[in-house]
């Protein structure tokens, strides 16, 4: 059984790749952008923190306290974190998946790419998804002649449709990438991060 990606950690590298912060203001960013792909706050959260310093993606740059609040450490990306985030990001870009969540989490962090990565995994998965469907019409094609009730096959062309319509959105967003429409500067939305995190 493969194993599920980390989305909590991915989280978390992306948006310390824009700045150092402690875990509470990530948490408050998740929540204020509306990250629902991450569950279980805020303790997914804090585990994944405690996970990324282990393996030292990430790691502690100052512990603070106000008044009688509990410290908070503020923790930044490491270049061995940058990679590591680069290269779960693309792969979820550019694989397939049933679980259709884990796209979205990608593509909600994809401003952690350069553009140009972004696009290329973004084509390599059209490409799965294209292959894909030309198995799937061969297959309910050969049900169909078989003399199998459309009734038996549904569920098929459920997924087909999905399938083609996750494929039209991926070529929209191409074109946006490749006409310039819709670009960034590397980071996830430095801009709004900055806003939500705020100075602290």
């Amino acid at each position: 059984m493969a194993r599920r990606p980390d989305l909590v950690g991915l989280t978390v590298l992306a948006m310390l790749s824009v700045r150092p912060a402690h875990p509470y203001e990530l948490h408050r960013f998740i929540v204020d952008t509306h990250k629902d792909y991450v569950t279980g706050l805020p303790r997914s959260l804090y585990h994944a923190v405690e996970k990324l310093a282990g393996e030292e993606l990430i790691v502690p740059v100052e512990t603070s306290r106000e008044g009688r609040r509990p410290e908070r450490t503020i923790y930044e990306i490491t270049d061995e974190g940058r990679q590591e985030l680069a290269t779960r990001l693309r792969r979820l870009l550019e694989t397939p998946d049933a679980e259709r969540r884990t796209f979205t989490a990608a593509v909600s962090l994809m401003g952690a790419l350069p553009v140009s990565d972004a696009l290329q995994a973004l084509r390599t998965r059209a490409a799965s998804i294209e292959g894909a469907l030309v198995g799937l019409n061969a297959h309910m094609k050969a049900l169909q002649d078989s003399g199998l009730p459309d009734v038996l096959t549904v569920e098929l062309d459920y997924e087909r449709t999905l399938s083609e319509a996750e494929l039209a959105w991926i070529g929209r967003l191409v074109a946006r990438l490749e006409s310039g429409e819709l670009t960034w500067s590397g980071t996830v939305n430095e801009g709004l991060l900055a806003q939500v995190l705020g100075t602290s």
